[in-house]
């Protein structure tokens, strides 16, 4: 007796390939946050683009957005994430996690306003910048043990991975 397999046919080749089996991913969104994630980076690689000439100022130049360099490391017991905010003060920065994602943001505004003796403005000028990032973590973290530190422009943060437990659920006994 012959076994049958499923199989897909490709559009393009007309040739027959197997198909992929179900993810097994608890998380049905996940491919969803990659794909804003992706975007995210073009997003901001296209700022860095920005021609100058032909649209005017930099939305760097401007004080809108400023890029943050991040670092996810796998130490066995814990990650560890870095993120480079320079120009920010560690009171600029506010970390927050949901649902297994880390999310930074860092902003900040100055001001500067130069007068003359009768009160008139000669000028004066204001800045805002900010920059967020959001990170997916791979495995579920003990919330109650992250610590972090802001060094230099660099914020470090280490995030205990959570004890493995027992799938949500029940047993059911089968009579």
């Amino acid at each position: 007796m012959k076994r049958l397999t499923r199989q897909s046919v490709d559009l393009r080749s007309g040739t027959t390939v197997p198909r992929k089996p179900m993810t097994t991913d608890d998380n049905p969104f996940r491919n969803l946050e990659r794909q804003f994630e992706r975007m995210q980076r073009q997003f901001e690689d296209a700022l860095e683009m920005w021609n100058v000439d032909q649209f005017g100022m930099p939305a760097t130049d401007t004080g809108t957005t400023v890029g943050m360099g991040i670092d996810l490391a796998d130490h066995g017991e814990e990650f560890v994430l870095t993120a480079d905010v320079p120009g920010f003060d560690r009171e600029d920065v506010e970390l927050r996690l949901s649902d297994d994602t880390i999310h930074i943001t860092a902003e900040r505004e100055e001001e500067m306003t130069e007068e003359q003796d009768d009160g008139f403005y000669i000028r004066s000028e204001r800045e805002r910048q900010s920059t967020s990032r959001s990170v997916r973590l791979p495995e579920p973290v003990d919330e109650d043990r992250i610590e972090a530190t802001y060094r230099n422009g660099v914020v470090t943060v280490t995030l205990p991975k959570r004890e493995p437990t027992e799938p949500a659920g029940r047993s059911i006994d089968i009579e």
